[in-house]
């Protein structure tokens, strides 16, 4: 049986604050932009307010998103992506490669990949914008791993995180070793 849909009054508010945090913007210049008032703005991200369509459109105009994102909930459809069928990143040094499993929306700023790494070379990845954090879990063989003053090692299963703002490097230390590498950009 399917779960029922979430109340309209508490997708308007989840969606609104979504929007407006996602634009960067405080309630006062989200009111101001509207040209509601800012106790409005307030009572609908908390799921109190009774909107009429206007101050909706409004809204929706300052934060530059069509009306239909502010009351439908959002759908996440089932993504499948079969093995060998991603696309392939390259790099400079032979022992790494990539597959994009999935990239990064305006609501998700993040990456994932499946890295396939072998002994031999030390792949060195400079700094990512401030803010970035990498999560890595080993799926098998061995890796180092981390920033460059203090990298870690890591087996199958193991799971690592760490701020990517500075320079970083992955090194196999076991033939076959692959991880899923999630890139979580500030």
């Amino acid at each position: 049986m399917a779960a029922a849909p979430p109340p309209p009054l508490a997708v308007i508010a989840a969606s609104l604050r979504r929007e407006r945090e996602q634009a960067g913007l405080t309630l006062t210049e989200l009111a101001r932009r509207a040209g509601i008032a800012k106790s409005t703005v307030s009572q609908l991200e908390a799921g109190t307010g009774n909107p009429s369509v206007e101050t909706l459109w409004a809204l929706g105009t300052a934060l530059g998103v069509p009306f239909s994102r502010l009351v439908e909930p959002p759908t996440v459809p089932v993504q499948v992506v079969r093995a060998g069928q991603s696309p392939r990143i390259a790099s400079d040094q032979a022992d790494f490669t990539a597959s994009l499993l999935s990239a990064g929306s305006r609501a998700a700023r993040r990456d994932v990949y499946v890295v396939d790494l072998e002994p031999g070379a030390v792949r060195h990845a400079q700094a990512h914008p401030q803010g970035s954090i990498e999560h890595i879990v080993v799926a098998a063989g061995r890796l180092r791993t981390g920033p460059a003053t203090g990298p870690v090692e890591l087996g199958p299963g193991d799971y690592a995180s760490f701020g990517a703002e500075a320079p970083h490097s992955y090194e196999a230390l076991a033939p076959g070793t692959w991880a899923i590498l999630i890139m979580e950009h500030g």
